[in-house]
């Protein structure tokens, strides 16, 4: 696994409130149904809703279990890539929570935790291209609409 994270994603309870506090510091986000995606540095960071990002990353929402509303995501070139990650996230100790699959979004991802219960998806979404040193710049989600 390449030593990088791609998206930070938030998991907060009231997506709007989110949004408004981060663009008070200074940060332009974009919504995309429901999601506000905000470039940060090379890296997106990304608000959804706690109990969707729950049930996405196959966990429960619940504090008792570990889950603290993050889920780091780990964008990859192909869906063999996730595969092939996923694999070496189990070996190497990972829980898979999410096996690999086809996505919404028309891309390909799993989910694992690591030992402490942290979630890393690893994804290969096609409307997230990567450059060659593996950065991912967010793309333009278009006029920004009601919010």
């Amino acid at each position: 696994m390449e030593q990088r994270i791609s998206l930070i994603t938030l998991g907060v309870a009231d997506v709007a409130r989110s949004r408004a506090f981060y663009e008070r510091l200074g940060w332009r986000g974009q919504e995309v149904e429901g999601t506000v995606f905000f470039q940060a540095g090379c890296l997106g960071l990304v608000l959804w809703n706690r109990g969707k990002l729950a049930r996405d990353s196959g966990v429960e929402d619940t504090r008792a279990d570990g889950f603290g509303g993050i889920a780091l995501a780990h964008n990859l070139r192909s869906p063999e890539e996730v595969d092939g990650l996923l694999t070496a996230a189990g070996d190497a100790g990972a829980t898979i929570t999410r096996p690999g699959a086809a996505t919404f979004y028309g891309g390909y991802a799993g989910t694992f935790t690591d030992p402490d219960g942290h979630v890393w998806e690893v994804a290969h979404n096609p409307g997230f291209p990567l450059a060659e040193d593996g950065s991912l710049t967010l793309p333009d989600f278009g006029p920004a609409g009601p919010s």
